[in-house]
């Protein structure tokens, strides 16, 4: 398994991966600094209706919107932090055919390439997968006001459903999506290890952009390991 994730982890900064990562990554802050504007649009908004209702001479509401002004900002800061990880996976799904495409032809060239998911099933699969994600990281974010238990849930939670959605996405591209999940489940515990390593590097700043791109590849890598029956 690890040589499995250093050989994916020496391939994201490959040249055809890279320009891949170029494009997620500018999506992504043009989607974030998208955000950024409309929540600075919305205090902006209702601190100036409340300097009309409490008059603009107030100096109450200037120190308030002072205060506010900090406090959205470091507010929004931690928000866009926590949407990274559903942003990449949003736009990790518009690309992940391309991704594995590179993988068969780079890796696998003697054996029988995988297919594309249908356009329709793609979108179902990428809306699910980020939904999931979303879902899973405000679960980990509840339990990290929790002693002791908050850094194992996060690592439990994401290790579990990134290992269950990018494995089976890996799997449907050579087999029929209910042999997909049965292959998962029957090496679930294989699956779930591989899916702590991805929330490890999803933990890491600035490395948790590459995770999508990371994820696929590991996935692709394990699924032929344990496909051709070979020890992980």
């Amino acid at each position: 398994m690890f040589q499995a994730a250093s050989r994916a982890m020496s391939e994201v900064f490959e040249p055809p991966f890279r320009a891949i990562f170029w494009k997620m990554l500018g999506f992504t802050l043009g989607i974030l600094i998208v955000i950024w504007i409309a929540l600075q649009g919305i205090v902006g908004h209702f601190l100036g209706v409340a300097a009309n209702e409490w008059g603009d001479g107030s100096a109450w509401i200037s120190w308030t919107e002072w205060s506010i002004s900090i406090l959205t900002g470091i507010g929004a800061v931690f928000v866009l932090g926590f949407l990274i990880a559903p942003i990449s996976a949003l736009l990790a799904g518009l690309f992940q055919d391309d991704i594995a495409d590179i993988v068969d032809v780079k890796d696998y060239p003697g054996d029988r390439p995988g297919n594309a998911l249908p356009l329709s099933k793609s979108l179902v699969q990428t809306i699910k997968f980020t939904g999931v994600v979303i879902l899973g990281n405000l679960f980990a974010l509840l339990l990290l006001l929790v002693p002791g238990i908050n850094l194992v849930a996060f690592f439990v939670v994401n290790g579990y459903l990134l290992g269950r959605e990018f494995f089976e996405f890996a799997a449907m591209r050579y087999m029929p999506p209910a042999e997909a999940r049965a292959f998962r489940k029957a090496r679930g515990g294989t699956v779930f290890l591989g899916g702590l390593v991805i929330a490890c590097l999803l933990a890491v700043p600035i490395l948790n952009l590459v995770t999508p791109i990371f994820a696929t590849i590991f996935m692709l890598h394990l699924y032929k390991k344990l496909a051709s029956g070979a020890a992980i």
